[in-house]
């Protein structure tokens, strides 16, 4: 067993080591490509111009970095919080199933940004309506896994589980639900990726604060390299939150194919 652990933390030096030298790689390239091809600066900065410019205005990027996280953590937490029992809910629903359920497939096919200007006219340019657009994106995917996660165990599994002599509940919290966990994974971990676009698409829209509305101020101003700064920074939010989901999954899951691999 410790010659398991220790292989396979051999194994992740190696391959954290590999995405390191890969980005380093990819940033020297891109700084050396726009010497190379002389490349305007209003086009494509170099990263290093993007890094001391970002640090010269570092305090508003902090703060919209703030507001925009917000608005994703709010969005997001607040999908699971309802997704979830709903989802359990319409597994064991057959009226639901026949009802919303068709519903929920319905609005899943709408791109949930069209509704934004909506929210934005309804309720101003506050936080409440880009943290449910965030809520939109987020919300369907989770609920349409949560669906499918509990409603797939076995018929065979069912029988021999209260066959032992197990209470309903008790089959529910020890077999159930560690069976649909890798699959409400499956959509945390897309919401996850989504809902950093839903909160930056709905700034885009209406909003005077939050790094969609840096993007698009300093592209209007030609700052291309700020625009890059915000970007960045969203990039890294969007990994810190799917890392956390990631990092939550192994910790519950361990036992899956997909974490033992």
């Amino acid at each position: 067993m410790t010659f398991k652990r220790i292989k396979a933390s051999i194994r992740w030096l190696v391959d954290s080591w590999m995405v390191i030298v890969f980005f380093i790689a990819f940033f020297l390239l891109w700084e050396l490509s726009i010497d190379w091809f002389s490349i305007p600066r209003y086009i494509l900065p170099k990263p290093s111009t993007i890094l001391v410019n970002a640090s010269a205005d570092l305090p508003r990027l902090i703060d919209y970095t703030y507001i925009t996280g917000l608005e994703t953590i709010l969005g997001y937490v607040t999908a699971i919080v309802i997704a979830i029992p709903l989802g359990l809910a319409i597994t064991f629903s057959s009226i639901l199933r026949r009802t919303i359920y068709p519903f929920f497939v319905s609005i899943e096919m709408t791109p949930k940004i069209a509704f934004a200007p909506l929210f934005i006219s309804w309720l101003g340019f506050g936080l409440l309506p880009k943290v449910i657009i965030v809520f939109l994106v987020c919300f369907f995917p989770i609920v349409l896994n949560a669906i499918l996660a509990f409603g797939s165990l076995s018929d065979e599994l069912d029988r021999f589980s209260k066959t032992t002599g197990a209470s309903i509940l008790k089959i529910f919290i020890k077999i159930r639900i560690p069976s649909a966990l890798p699959q409400c994974f499956v959509g945390f971990k897309y919401a996850a990726i989504n809902a950093t676009v839903g909160a930056t698409i709905a700034e885009f829209i209406g909003s005077d604060q939050g790094l969609g509305f840096y993007i698009q101020i300093q592209t209007g101003n030609m700052r291309t390299d700020l625009a890059f700064a915000g970007i960045f920074l969203l990039t890294i939010m969007g990994l810190l939150l799917f890392g956390i989901v990631t990092f939550v999954e192994r910790a519950l899951i361990p036992w899956h194919i997909s974490q033992r691999r």
